[in-house]
């Protein structure tokens, strides 16, 4: 793997990471339980695609 390949999987990591917790802190702060839902699908989705690049390296 090339270091510019090494790079933009670190900077996918990154992205992932701020999305899961985005996602997660959004989550516990809304009232609708169907936008709750989809937030925390989206934070596991987040959570799916962080594990995925990880086992790029």
């Amino acid at each position: 793997m090339t270091g510019k390949e090494l790079l933009y999987i670190e900077d996918a990591l990154g992205h992932e990471k701020f999305m899961k917790s985005c996602s997660k802190k959004a989550a516990s702060k809304m009232q609708d339980v169907n936008l709750s839902n989809y937030l925390t699908e989206l934070e596991q989705k987040h959570t799916e695609l962080y594990s995925k690049f990880l086992n790029l390296l």
